[in-house]
């Protein structure tokens, strides 16, 4: 989950022409969390899953890779 989360977590951030450091504030989280999702050097918890794709109003199995929209 870890690759396809972070892959599509940085597409949707750059589209929205947000840096890491910005995306964190509007996540209440850390810039450096933000960045090991993109790398996958961490997965993301349920409920940080459930925080990004509110924000991005997109679907948990477009982020975890289930389906392509």
């Amino acid at each position: 989950m870890d690759v396809c989360f972070g892959e599509r977590l940085r597409s949707l951030r750059t589209d929205a022409g947000l840096t890491q450091n910005q995306l964190a504030k509007k996540l209440q989280t850390t810039q450096r969390r933000i960045s090991h999702l993109e790398s996958g050097k961490i997965e993301p918890d349920l409920e940080f899953l459930w925080q990004v794709c509110e924000y991005f109003n997109t679907s948990a199995d477009y982020m975890i890779g289930r389906t392509e929209t």
